[in-house]
């Protein structure tokens, strides 16, 4: 290697350690204990068990449930939710007077800024029985119901729509910004209503964008945790418990590490293929 490649590399080999240390690291590791029996309590040393967690996760109904369930919430509250309320808001955003645009990015900001934890208890009291959503209800003679009983996995992915939106709107906000005024006032002209002019000039050329906040909002959603623990851990029953919250279950507290790291490395897995796909689909646009 040449000193010229070496002093283009130098530079780099801090952050390259750090990497290998904190996030390869950890993943080799965890890698490694998904393969074992390794428990909490009751066990002197761990066995190499090969396969065996991954194949009991299959045969789990518990574990085919959590899929289901991390499928329905990612695409409610991240696909659907979060990306078309944000993409809608922006728009309404860019037209709207300076004092709105001021207020409702005040609100939105807000939701997104606030630690899980508070915004989980924030819509738990929002949701529950006697909680402000059913309050309003009940003061419109509207029947009222305990939402966190009934509809669970709804009431988790409308709030993580909540909390979550800001980010799109502001994704959004940037690349509509980047759109000439002189485009869609020609095609304003030439007679295209604003559904049109969303559908066939701003949306693709707003579509590397679309596809960057479609990964990044997907790959958060798939790690939430603290807000569905905090609003319903992952009940009644098991209808709202999606992967995080079911291997936070097998791992700590049914204290079979080894089957939990083995489900932790499937949801790296999944979180994975939608990089992969996502990363493909933008590849496509250049």
């Amino acid at each position: 290697m040449t000193a010229r490649r070496i002093g283009r590399v130098l530079p780099l080999t801090p952050a390259l350690v750090l990497l290998l240390l904190f996030l390869a690291g950890p993943i080799v590791y965890c890698a490694y204990i998904a393969f074992t029996d390794l428990q909490l309590t009751g066990q002197a040393h761990a066995s190499f068990v090969g396969f065996a967690n991954f194949r009991r996760a299959f045969h789990d109904d518990a574990f085919l449930n959590a899929v289901w369930l991390t499928l329905v919430f990612t695409v409610l509250s991240s696909l659907l939710g979060q990306n078309t309320l944000g993409l809608a808001l922006a728009a309404l955003m860019r037209r709207a007077s300076k004092p709105v645009r001021t207020l409702t990015g005040g609100i939105v900001i807000t939701a997104w800024v606030l630690p899980e934890v508070v915004a989980g208890f924030l819509l738990y009291a929002f949701f529950r029985k006697e909680g402000t959503l059913n309050a309003i209800l009940v003061f419109l003679h509207l029947p009222s119901q305990n939402w966190l009983f009934t509809l669970p996995i709804l009431a988790v992915s409308f709030a993580n729509v909540w909390r979550g939106t800001a980010f799109s709107m502001l994704v959004y906000s940037a690349a509509l910004d980047e759109i000439p005024d002189e485009i869609e006032e020609s095609a304003e002209v030439d007679g295209a209503g604003g559904w049109r002019r969303m559908w066939h000039i701003t949306l693709p050329m707003i579509r590397r964008s679309i596809g960057t906040n479609l990964m990044l909002n997907t790959l958060q959603t798939l790690s939430v945790f603290g807000l569905i623990w905090v609003m319903t851990r992952g009940g009644p029953g098991n209808r709202s418990q999606t992967l995080p919250l079911f291997m936070y279950e097998q791992a700590f507290q049914n204290s079979m590490i080894g089957y939990g790291t083995a489900v932790a490395l499937l949801l790296l897995l999944v979180g994975s293929l939608f990089s992969v796909v996502y990363m493909r689909l933008l590849r496509t646009e250049v």
